[in-house]
């Protein structure tokens, strides 16, 4: 298929998903402030939020020192000047749509498109300010939508699998960004030592990290017991039927390289080969007294660098 094309199909996946991922993580952070809690544990949950997405720098640039939630919501979903917004996002993903529209069914062509119409209208409206959270679930649901019209009316060629590759590529970012943060803050905060670590740590924002994943119910039917930062960095690292973990998102990614592999692809599907088994047969403990922060950073060069390599192999020049 056409590099130009392919590269539409897997920016398009990209955006959607990363507009679904800032709605989770806003959404889990905008109910847990409504926790009781220090303004000092209040202020890092959004500072953390900002880091997560590499966005601190433009929004001190935009809003100056002073970090509040309502400047944090506005930046991070409707300002169209800031590439990661859910506005931006969702907006990037429907141009990429319509640039690629005679590859795209009917169904998934008007998910999209519906999207973008549905998002304008409720930002210039006032059920955004009255309700965040509602909002917040109305852009998972059509992320899911999109996503399920897609695997419903696609046919399974290479449009489909560049489309996929996208996905899995963004959320394995994602995931490890999160648990980067939420984890090395959790270290600051608590003695270097895990055992005390598990003594203190609060239960209600490691849940809300769970959450953020659509991990709660797997985390209590997999563990059966308290929550620990261990068993949670386990879930979201190691374990390959966790939809949003690494591993599941690494082994996806293997698996699509693998159809559309070409002439250029082989050292490509060789780091992605060898990242898919260390993932496979790393141990938690063996991880965590290495360090997780260490071990997430140079997960998330080599996702990156994934995503270049793709580009180069297959992707439109430029």
């Amino acid at each position: 298929m056409l590099s130009r094309t392919a590269d539409h199909l897997f920016w398009m996946s990209r955006y959607t998903e990363r507009a679904e991922n800032t709605a989770r993580i806003l959404d889990v952070n905008y109910h847990t402030s409504l926790l009781p809690q220090s303004s000092h544990e209040a202020q890092a949950g959004w500072e953390g939020l900002l880091r997560i997405s590499e966005l601190m720098p433009a929004y001190i640039k935009k809003y100056g020192p002073e970090i509040t939630p309502r400047n944090v919501i506005d930046f991070m979903v409707r300002d169209e000047l800031n590439p990661s917004s859910i506005a931006s996002c969702l907006r990037a993903a429907r141009e990429n749509a319509r640039a690629v529209r005679g590859t795209l069914t009917t169904e998934f062509w008007e998910t999209q498109n519906q999207t973008w119409l549905e998002l304008s209208r409720m930002l210039k409206g006032s059920s955004f300010e009255r309700d965040p959270s509602q909002f917040f679930e109305w852009v998972k649901f059509r992320s899911h939508l999109s996503r399920g019209v897609a695997i419903g009316t696609m046919l399974r060629d290479e449009a489909f699998h560049f489309y996929r590759m996208g996905t899995f590529l963004e959320r394995a970012d994602n995931t490890a960004r999160l648990l980067d943060v939420k984890y090395h803050a959790a270290y600051q905060d608590h003695t270097s030592d895990a055992a005390a670590m598990e003594e203190d740590f609060d239960f209600y924002q490691w849940s809300a990290i769970l959450r953020s994943v659509s991990g709660f119910e797997v985390y209590r039917k997999v563990y059966r017991d308290v929550i620990t930062p261990a068993k949670v960095a386990e879930l979201l690292v190691l374990r390959a039927d966790m939809p949003r973990s690494m591993a599941a998102c690494v082994n996806e990614l293997v698996d699509r390289l693998t159809i559309v592999a070409n002439d250029h692809s082989g050292e490509t599907q060789r780091r992605a080969g060898k990242l898919k088994a260390e993932l496979q047969y790393a141990r938690i403990d063996e991880i965590l007294a290495a360090g997780l922060h260490a071990f997430l950073t140079q997960f998330l060069d080599r996702i990156n660098e994934l995503g270049a390599r793709i580009s180069d192999d297959f992707l439109m020049p430029g």
